[in-house]
C-alpha cells in the first residue's frame, strides 16, 4: 500500500472520529475548564497548562574520574511545527532526512562544567548560539568533551569539541555527520582523535510520488517451521523504500584529529549499522548491513557481515556473515543462530567476545548447554576459545582482568538468572556461581555491580584499593518500599558489608563512587517535599553514619502551588491472598473520614509473574518527591481527584500455568481490591471511579470496562485491543494465536465491545511506532463500541508516535482527559 493512500485513509478515519464525537465541556464550580471544541488543538485549564510548561531538572554527565560533570538543561517540549518536520519511516527506523540523523525533536540546550570537589559551575565560551545537543561524550583522559550539534539554520549535523582546560568550545569544520544508526562519533583511546561516520552526500532524498512500477511481492516456502513474526511498525514496503534506507544508512568512516580537524577516510562507504573501537585503538569492530532486505522484519534482522578492520580501513578478519532472519522460533528465549552479541573485551587490548546458541536458538529443544561464550584475540589468526558454557541465554559480561570477569545468564521461561565468576585467561579455573535467583524476586536482588571507565574509556568492574572486593548498587526493594543501597562484596567468600542504605524520611539513591574504597559517594537525595538533588555523601563506617558533605545541584520544586499534596504507599490484599500496593495521592486539604469521598483516577500497568510471592512484593517508595508529570495521572490532583498511581495489577501463573490463562479474572480482582481499599479508607467515592493507562495499560482499561462495572470512565492511550492482530505474541505472552486461541480471544476487549456500558476515551498517535499498537487498533475498537451504541471518543494525534512529543499534543491530551473525567466521573450521576 502506497503512503499517500495510507495518509488518505488515516485522514478519513480522523475526520469520522471527530464528526462522531459530541463536544465536551468540563464543569467545575471553582475553576472553569477551557472551552472544548472539536476544531484544532485545545489547551486545558491554567493549572494543567502550568504542569506541562514547568521547568525540568537538568541532566548530568560525569567525567571518567568522576571529579567533573557536564550540566545540561532539559529542554521544554517542542512545538508541533518541529515535530511535524519530514520524517522517513524505513526498516523499523525513523530518520530525519535533513540532518542525516535518527529522528528526534528534543535537544539539550545548555552546557556547563560542574566541579564535583567544589560544587562550582564553569561556563564555556564559544558555544553555538542556538545550541541543540543530540549526543555527548567525554574523552577517556577527560581533557575534552565531544558533542553533536544539530543546526536548524544550516540543516547540518555538526561535531563540536570542548577543551576542559581552556573552557572553550569549537566546531570541527568540514565534518558532516551521519548519525542515523548511532551517535556519529566515538573517541579513540588516545583522547586526541575520534572515529566518525560521515554522510556521503548532502542531497536530501524523499519518496517520489509517481506511477507504481509493479506489485510488491513476498513469498514463503514450507519447511522453515513455526517462526515468531511479531507485528513491527515502519517496515519497508517497496524497492523505493529499500533504496532510501540504503542511501541514508551508507556512511564513510573517518578518523578526525580533535586539535587540527584533519580527516583521514577509512576504506569505502558502506551501510555501517554499528562500529566500536578496540581498547588499544588499533582495530574497529563493524557490522555492515547488506541485501536482501525484508518487508517482514526491521533492519536489525537484515543480513550483515561482522568485520574487524584496522585504522587504515583494511579488513583484518571477518567474524561472521549472518543471513536474513525473518522470525525466530517460538518463545521469549529464542535467539538467532550463529554469532550474536559481539563486543570488545574492555580490559584487554583487542579481544572479541560473543555468544553462540547450541540449540539452534530454539528453546523447545532439550539440550544441556544452551549458549557457549567464545573469545578471540588479535591478530585473530587463532581459533576462538570457549570461556563459558551456559544452561540458559547469555546476558552479558563485566570485565576486570585475567583472573576476574562476571558473566550473566537468564532464562525467561523460569525467570531464573545466574551470575558466574570466571578467570577469562585461565582455563584451569572453574567457573563459580556468584548469584542465582529469580528476576522477579526484588527483595533478594543483590544489586548491579559498579563499574568505572578505564584508561581506554571502556567500562570495567570497580575494585577496592586492595583488589579484594567489588561493589553493588541496588534498588533495595523491601516490605516498607524501596531503600537503595551500596554494598561492598568480598570476592573470596561473597560476604557483603552494607556501606549505605536510604533512610526515611528521604529517598537516597547512590549514583557513583568517588574513590576506590567508597568513602565518598554521589547520591541523589529527595523527599516528598524536596525534589531530587545530587549530594556528595561520606559513608563512614556504615549506613547510620552516612552524611552529606556538600550539595552539587539546587533543583527547586517546579510547581510550588502543588506542594501540599499528600502521598502514602498503601498495601492491601486481593481475594486470593496476593498482596497488592500502590501510591495514594490526595489533593491539598483533604482529610479522609472527615471530608466527603473524592472522585478517583487510577493509573496502572499489569505485570506477569510466575510466583504469587514475587507478585506480592511492594514496589516504589513513600519518600520520593511528589513530582507532577504531565504524562501520568498526577495532574488531576489539581482538579480535585484522589489518585492511585501504579497500583500493582499482577497476573500470576505458577508452575506450568501461564499468567494469561486467567488474565481477565485476575485483572478484575486486582481492580476490585483497589476500589474496595479506597472506599474502606474513606478516600474514594465508589460511584465516581475512573481507570486509565498507556499502551498495555490502555489494553487493561478497555478490558476492565468490558468485564466489570467498577468504573464510570476510562482513559485508554495508544493501546491494542484485538489480539488476533498481534498473533505471534504480545507483552510477555510466548504462545502464538494458533497455540492459544481461547487466550487471545478472551483477552481481546474488542470481542466484548458490546459489554462496554461505561465511558471510554481513547487517544492514539497517528504515527505510533510501537510493535503491536498500530493506530488501527484504536480505530477498530472505536468503531466497534460506537456501532454497538456505547459512549466512546477517539482522539488521533497527528505526527505523534507511541509517546507524544509536541507541546500542543500534550496540552490537547490533558484537555481531553480533563473534560472526559469532569463530565463522566466527577459529575457522574449515581
Amino acid at each position: 500500500m502506497h503512503r499517500p493512500f495510507v495518509k488518505t485513509i488515516l485522514s478519513l478515519c480522523l475526520a469520522s472520529a471527530i464528526l462522531a464525537a459530541a463536544p465536551l465541556q468540563a464543569q467545575d464550580a471553582t475553576t472553569p475548564a477551557a472551552a472544548v471544541s472539536d476544531a484544532g488543538y485545545r489547551e486545558p485549564v491554567a493549572i494543567l497548562k502550568d504542569i506541562v510548561d514547568a521547568p525540568r531538572p537538568p541532566s548530568l554527565s560525569l567525567s571518567p574520574r568522576r571529579d567533573w560533570a557536564v550540566v545540561s538543561d532539559t529542554p521544554a517540549l517542542p512545538p508541533i511545527s518541529v515535530v511535524a518536520q519530514p520524517e522517513l519511516k524505513l526498516g523499523g527506523m525513523r530518520i530525519h532526512p535533513r540532518y542525516f540523523s535518527a529522528s528526534r525533536f528534543s535537544f539539550n540546550r545548555s552546557f556547563e562544567l560542574l566541579n564535583v570537589a567544589t560544587g562550582q559551575k564553569v561556563k564555556i565560551d564559544g558555544l553555538p548560539q542556538d545550541l541543540n545537543i543530540a549526543a555527548l561524550a567525554w574523552s577517556p583522559d577527560q581533557s575534552r568533551v565531544a558533542f553533536t550539534h544539530v543546526s536548524p539554520a544550516e540543516g547540518s549535523n555538526q561535531l563540536w569539541i570542548v577543551d576542559v582546560a581552556t573552557r572553550r568550545a569549537r566546531q570541527i569544520s568540514g565534518v558532516a555527520l551521519n548519525s542515523v544508526a548511532d551517535q556519529g562519533f566515538e573517541w579513540l583511546p588516545n583522547s586526541r582523535q575520534l572515529l566518525v561516520t560521515l554522510r556521503v552526500s548532502n542531497e536530501v532524498r524523499m519518496p517520489k510520488a509517481g506511477v507504481p512500477t509493479g506489485p510488491v511481492i513476498q513469498q514463503s516456502e514450507q519447511g522453515a517451521g513455526v517462526r515468531q513474526l511479531r507485528t513491527y511498525q515502519d517496515l519497508l514496503t517497496n524497492e523505493e523504500d529499500a533504496s532510501l534506507l540504503e542511501y541514508y544508512l551508507t556512511t564513510q568512516l573517518a578518523v578526525v584529529d580533535a586539535d587540527t580537524g584533519a580527516q583521514r577516510k577509512l576504506g569505502s562507504a558502506q551501510m555501517y549499522d554499528a562500529i566500536s573501537v578496540s581498547p588499544d585503538g588499533r582495530y574497529i569492530l563493524t557490522q555492515v548491513l547488506r541485501r536482501p532486505f525484508s518487508y517482514a522484519v526491521p533492519a536489525g534482522a537484515f543480513p550483515r557481515r561482522i568485520v574487524v578492520m584496522d585504522l587504515q580501513g583494511k579488513t583484518v578478519q571477518q567474524i561472521a556473515d549472518l543471513p536474513l532472519v525473518e522470525g525466530l522460533p517460538s518463545g521469549n528465549d529464542a535467539v538467532r543462530e550463529g554469532v550474536r552479541s559481539v563486543s570488545w573485551r574492555s580490559d584487554a587490548p583487542a579481544t572479541l567476545v560473543w555468544a553462540e546458541a547450541t540449540d539452534g536458538g530454539d528453546p523447545a529443544r532439550q539440550v544441556e548447554v544452551r549458549d557457549v561464550v567464545k573469545m578471540q584475540a588479535a591478530p585473530f589468526n587463532a581459533s576462538a576459545r570457549e570461556i563459558a558454557r551456559l544452561q540458559s541465554r547469555y546476558a552479558g559480561v563485566l570485565w576486570s582482568g585475567p583472573d576476574l570477569a562476571l558473566i550473566s545468564e537468564f532464562w525467561w521461561k523460569t525467570r531464573e538468572q545466574k551470575q558466574w565468576r570466571i578467570a577469562p585467561d585461565r582455563a584451569d579455573v572453574k567457573p563459580a556461581i556468584v548469584y542465582q535467583g529469580s528476576s522477579e524476586d526484588s527483595y533478594k536482588s543483590p544489586g548491579a555491580v559498579v563499574t568505572q571507565a578505564n584508561a581506554a574509556g571502556k567500562r570495567v568492574i570497580q575494585l577496592s584499593t586492595d583488589g579484594q572486593s567489588i561493589y553493588r548498587i541496588g534498588a533495595g526493594a523491601s516490605p516498607e518500599g524501596d531503600r537503595p543501597f551500596l554494598d561492598r562484596q568480598l570476592l573470596k567468600d561473597l560476604s557483603t558489608t552494607r556501606l549505605f542504605r536510604s533512610q526515611a524520611p528521604r529517598y537516597e539513591s547512590p549514583v557513583a563512587l568517588l574513590d576506590a574504597d567508597a568513602r565518598q559517594l554521589l547520591v541523589s537525595r529527595e523527599s516528598q517535599q524536596e525534589p531530587a538533588n545530587i549530594f556528595v555523601v561520606a559513608t563512614g563506617n556504615g549506613e547510620a553514619t552516612a552524611k552529606p558533605v556538600r550539595q552539587l545541584t539546587s533543583n527547586k520544586n517546579p510547581l510550588p502551588q502543588l506542594s501540599n499534596i499528600s502521598k502514602e504507599l498503601i498495601r492491601y490484599r486481593r481475594t486470593d491472598g496476593v498482596e497488592l500496593s500502590g501510591n495514594l495521592y490526595l489533593p491539598p486539604g483533604f482529610t479522609p473520614g472527615k471530608d466527603k469521598p473524592l472522585p478517583v483516577l487510577m493509573w496502572a500497568y499489569p505485570a506477569e509473574f510466575k510466583s504469587a510471592a514475587a507478585a506480592s512484593q511492594v514496589k516504589g517508595s513513600p519518600y520520593r518527591f511528589n513530582s507532577i508529570s504531565y504524562w501520568g495521572p498526577l495532574p488531576f490532583l489539581a482538579r480535585g481527584y484522589a489518585v492511585l498511581d501504579n497500583p500493582t495489577f499482577p497476573i500470576v501463573g505458577e508452575g506450568k500455568a501461564e499468567p494469561n490463562d486467567t488474565y481477565i479474572k485476575q485483572l478484575v480482582d486486582d481492580a476490585q481490591a483497589a476500589v474496595e481499599e479506597l472506599v474502606r479508607r474513606g478516600v474514594g467515592d465508589r460511584n465516581r471511579m475512573a481507570i486509565g493507562g498507556h499502551s498495555y495499560g490502555a489494553f487493561m482499561t478497555a478490558n476492565l470496562l468490558a468485564h466489570s462495572r467498577l468504573f464510570k470512565g476510562g482513559i485508554a492511550r495508544s493501546g491494542a485491543y484485538n489480539r488476533t492482530l498481534t498473533p505471534f505474541g504480545f507483552q510477555a505472552e510466548e504462545r502464538n494465536y494458533w497455540d492459544a486461541k481461547d487466550v487471545y480471544r478472551e483477552m481481546s476487549p474488542f470481542n466484548f465491545a458490546e459489554n462496554i456500558k461505561d465511558n471510554l476515551l481513547m487517544i492514539h498517535g497517528i504515527d505510533d511506532n510501537n510493535s503491536g499498537t498500530f493506530p488501527i487498533q484504536s480505530e477498530r475498537m472505536f468503531a466497534a463500541v460506537k456501532g454497538l451504541g456505547g459512549n466512546v471518543r477517539l482522539v488521533m494525534l497527528p505526527n505523534e508516535s507511541h509517546a507524544y512529543r509536541a507541546r500542543e499534543s500534550i496540552l490537547h491530551m490533558l484537555a481531553e482527559e480533563d473534560a472526559w473525567l469532569d463530565r463522566y466521573v466527577k459529575n457522574a450521576k449515581p
